[in-house]
């Protein structure tokens, strides 16, 4: 089955304590096995369209490319081994051909494809080796396995350079404030009683060589963030007894998302720590250029790791990011937190699907905000939020799911003119069904070129887990269902079965 295309028509942590003919099954998947195929896509795009955010860009055309994960795909006979799909952008939206598939069983790519590792679990982007091309690193479901690094060229991703140990959620922004991307590291750590457990972290400074050889490898934590359980403060170095340290942090840390919380040109970094005595929280660490600092809890706080989703984005258009935080264990409504020059300072918006101007009820079990992304859609200098409601029931399904785009404004976020689309939904390619989880995962990038942001949003337990990914382009008013578009594994010569295709979006 062709790709499927909708045709165009108008319309401070220092205190511890009977549509079934028609569903997308039949349009989506194929069956197609896992090639060594070349990184590059078989044909450059032109360069003729306004440029994309250049952390998007991996060759340079103009167009936002977007990666998706299938951590649960099997790879040369390995059960959950894990890939990555890349799929180009082009004047009509994300191409999934000619596309890349990415495993560990894909030349020049370092490892082996291994069970259970799921491979393409997270990953970031950026220019990492300063040659205005962005550059892909590739993480697992642990720390153990390490990442790799594709880098970008005007022929698309190429080569591949392992990072030995460190495969938990990297993370790449300019941490220092030095224009540089730089890329931030996290080792294996598990919870172990009641008190935080030294985790192993790294910061490399841009650039990086294509050995994966940083400029220097900067201190993770600030000087005053230091400290031990043999040592206090900058003595733990000495006898190497630092928790929070110059390659360390009590954790486990989960890193989130990254952004510019009190606009002082470094990026900062928003984590899901645990604290002790059984309490985790997310937790705002600032950028400079000596390291991290641990500035203050960025939203709930809860009972277990990996809580809710959190993207960061200007939802005010002040010049400070914003910190939004979906629901999770510890609440059932999405947070906003509001940036400013002291960080995030006591402004906040807590909210859920009542919202005066958002389409839907609140219930149990919709888990809005499964998924949080945070971009200017509209172009009017304030970021939309798009926000997955993978438990969404309607029509008798269950679990269905759905996504909402809400506006921001001088005020903060907007119920007014939002926006909940499904499966089933005018213009929307595919059937909606019980236990598709639209809504799963989703990000907002430019694939098309024109300006605007467009959403892409996945179900990852489509057709029995297979999982599918579908493209709405954005306008100055919002989304529209004109050339929506949808595809899943077999699009891009993926391997179908329980791929899970779309778990996670960049």
């Amino acid at each position: 089955m062709a790709w499927m295309r909708r045709p165009d028509t108008p319309t401070t942590r220092r205190g511890r304590a009977g549509r079934a003919a028609a569903s997308l099954a039949a349009a989506l998947l194929v069956s197609g096995g896992l090639s060594a195929a070349a990184l590059a896509p078989a044909t450059a795009l032109a360069a003729d369209g306004p440029a994309a955010a250049a952390a998007d860009d991996f060759n340079g055309d103009g167009y936002a490319d977007l990666v998706t994960g299938a951590p649960g795909g099997t790879v040369s006979g390995k059960t959950g081994a894990g890939y990555v799909a890349v799929t180009y952008g082009s004047a009509k939206g994300p191409a999934p051909a000619p596309g890349t598939v990415v495993s560990r069983s894909t030349a020049g790519v370092p490892g082996a494809a291994t069970a259970k590792q799921r491979f393409g679990e997270t990953f970031a982007k950026g220019d990492l080796d300063g040659d205005g091309y962005s550059d892909l690193v590739i993480g697992s479901a642990t720390a153990e396995p390490g990442a790799v690094i594709l880098w970008g060229s005007p022929e698309g991703l190429t080569g591949g350079t392992a990072v030995a140990g460190f495969g938990q959620a990297p993370q790449v922004g300019d941490f220092d404030g030095d224009g540089q991307a730089d890329l931030a590291l996290f080792g294996a750590a598990q919870v172990a009683g009641d008190d935080p457990v030294t985790q192993e972290a790294r910061l490399f400074q841009g650039p990086l060589t294509r050995e994966g050889t940083p400029a220097e490898q900067l201190d993770f934590l600030d000087r005053s963030e230091w400290w031990g359980y043999g040592s206090d403060g900058p003595a733990c170095a000495e006898d190497d007894s630092c928790v929070d340290g110059p390659a360390s942090v009590g954790g486990p840390v989960q890193p989130k998302a990254v952004g510019d919380v009190n606009g002082d040109g470094s990026d900062d970094l928003v984590t899901w720590l645990y604290e002790g005595d059984g309490v985790w929280a997310h937790h705002l660490f600032t950028g400079s250029g000596t390291g991290f600092r641990d500035a203050q809890e960025a939203g709930p706080i809860g009972s277990r790791g990996d809580d809710a989703a959190v993207g960061i984005g200007d939802v005010d258009g002040d010049g400070y990011d914003d910190v939004v935080t979906g629901s999770g264990e510890a609440t059932a409504k999405v947070t906003v937190r509001y940036g400013s020059a002291a960080g995030l300072e006591g402004r906040e918006d807590a909210f859920d699907q009542s919202l005066p101007g958002l389409h839907g009820a609140q219930e149990k079990g919709d888990h809005f905000g499964s998924c949080v992304a945070v971009a200017d859609v509209t172009g009017d200098g304030r970021a939309e939020i798009a926000l997955g409601i993978s438990g969404e029931d309607f029509s008798g399904l269950t679990d269905a799911g759905s996504v909402a785009l809400l506006h921001g404004t001088a005020s903060g976020v907007t119920g007014e003119g939002s926006q909940v689309l499904h499966q089933n939904s005018a213009g929307v390619p595919g059937v909606a069904e019980s236990g598709d989880m639209f809504g799963s995962a989703c990000a907002l990038l430019d694939t098309d070129g024109d300006g605007h942001r467009d959403l892409v949003a996945a179900a990852a337990e489509e057709n029995e887990q297979a999982g599918a990914v579908w493209a709405l382009r954005g306008t100055g008013e919002g989304l529209t269902v004109e050339g929506a578009s949808a595809f899943g594994p077999g699009h891009v010569d993926g391997p179908v079965s329980k791929a899970t295709f779309g778990s996670f979006l960049r």
